[in-house]
């Protein structure tokens, strides 16, 4: 036995078990930082502190109570001299959901420094890290040690392993890792459709969907939404349709996630009175209720009920979001109702609290410049707080090109080229400007200096539409 070992067994025996026992118990139901403070001070009083039981009931508390303080339960361990693997265990854990969860991964690193071998409940939570980092190559490298510590056929191991992949971008290692597993549990079969489906490969989740059931698993409320979801991306509304017979069928309660999903499916394939039916139904909605019918209305046409349905929502003062004020601007720009739009789009910020983002600014950009707003529409592009793209600078040449605006496309031409050296597309529609105009003499220069520049006019393409 070694100096510090003998140590900690005096300490130990200082220490009547009932008082251990007493205080542990004390710290599994303390409620605030100054009562497990005090209890931790008792504890150091009477040795028990020494105690890896005691010890950990304390770092529980302060690493994932919400009323606890993560800095203070990295301290304990700190100060711990042999940490087990529960407290390397729940620091992780606590770390994983933080707002630096890369810490995890460095307790994990020191852990294994100190020779701590992780186990099966160890695994999930480093996973955990790494796909709130969204980092592919630490899931690699945490699969190599579950790997080596022979867990890559535990479960509820692989379970992590796949989400870690699926939520890093690496659906293809997801895909490998739950092929090489024999047996599968429901679990497994949610995170891998789940991982296709939040991904947007829509028809591998649909495939994978009808293999589950053909392997005689019985669908979850979890793989149903996710399923649902697959079905608005990829327009098949057949399946969708026999989801919502089959959650009939069964009596499985229309909570506000499954309602949603099945709203959002029929939404986006255009079947837009079983959306509201699903809509009105729904005993309870959300925000991602109201954007699903009001996206839904406006991608489809349906302008005036899309703005009803927005002022609806206002009405009965549900707090809306940036994908409810692009929705309104999307019906804006389906009927051209640019004053309104403007409304929408200059109040984002002063009345809703919300900031516009790049996809807003391309709502307006398009808004502006299908209402003949050229100069208003550069103005606007050139006021963003971000470099404006290709896209939105293309959607401004477009309106140059249906109102005739020479003047701004020239310098909208200019813009595009600094983005795009090799763009041929923008020569081409500035040259056709100018042939339009009789301005001849430009059009020779256009068109010289495509030569110039080895460009060559790509048939049937171009930056904003198919005439070339």
């Amino acid at each position: 036995m070694t100096a510090l070992a003998l140590h900690q067994t005096v300490r130990q025996l200082s220490s009547p078990p009932a008082q251990r026992a007493s205080l542990s118990m004390m710290a599994d139901k303390c409620k605030s930082m100054d009562q497990l403070k005090q209890i931790h001070a008792q504890m150091i009083v009477t040795s028990c502190i020494h105690d890896t039981f005691a010890a950990s009931r304390l770092l529980n508390f302060c690493a994932l109570s919400a009323s606890g303080d993560l800095k203070y339960a990295l301290k304990l361990l700190k100060h711990t001299p042999m940490p087990n693997l529960f407290m390397w265990n729940t620091v992780i854990r606590a770390q994983a959901s933080s707002s630096s969860p890369f810490e995890g991964l460095l307790l994990y690193a020191d852990m294994r420094r100190r020779g701590v071998v992780p186990g099966k409940h160890t695994f999930p939570f480093v996973l955990k890290v790494c796909s709130n980092m969204k980092s592919i190559r630490c899931c690699k490298q945490v699969h190599a040690h579950v790997s080596k510590f022979g867990l890559d056929s535990d479960l509820h191991v692989v379970n992590g392993l796949v989400r870690g992949y699926s939520i890093s971008g690496g659906i293809g290692d997801a895909r490998r890792v739950f092929d090489e597993l024999d047996d599968r549990n429901l679990s497994i079969w949610t995170t891998m459709i789940c991982g296709y489906a939040q991904n947007d490969f829509a028809e591998e989740a649909i495939r994978l969907f009808h293999r589950m059931i053909a392997d005689g698993f019985e669908p979850n409320g979890v793989i149903l939404c996710s399923v649902l979801s697959a079905c608005a991306q990829s327009a098949c509304l057949d399946l969708g349709e026999q989801i919502h017979e089959y959650v009939e069928q069964k009596g499985m309660e229309l909570d506000v996630i499954l309602g949603t999903a099945l709203v959002n499916m029929y939404a986006k394939n255009g079947s837009l009175a079983k959306a509201k039916q699903c809509f009105y139904r729904l005993k309870e909605k959300n925000i991602a209720t109201w954007n699903a019918m009001i996206c839904g209305l406006a991608v489809h046409g349906h302008v005036e009920e899309a703005i009803c349905f927005f002022r609806m929502l206002e009405k009965e003062k549900v707090m809306l979001n940036d994908i409810t004020l692009l929705g309104v601007l999307s019906a804006c720009c389906h009927a051209g109702l640019l004053d309104y739009g403007r409304t929408i789009f200059y109040s984002m910020k002063r009345i809703y609290g919300i900031e516009p983002k790049l996809k807003h600014y391309g709502c307006m950009v398009d808004l502006l410049g299908r209402g003949g707003q050229v100069v208003e529409a550069e103005e606007l592009v050139k006021g963003m707080v971000w470099k404006a793209d290709v896209v939105i600078w293309g959607a401004v040449l477009s309106a140059c090109k249906e109102y005739g605006n020479i003047e701004v496309a020239e310098r909208v031409v200019n813009e595009i080229l600094d983005l795009d050296p090799q763009n041929h597309a923008v020569y081409v529609i500035l040259s056709n400007m100018y042939a339009e105009a009789g301005r001849w003499e430009d059009v020779m220069k256009w068109r010289k200096g495509m030569k110039e520049r080895s460009l060559k006019k790509t048939t049937g393409s171009s930056l904003v539409d198919g005439d070339t």
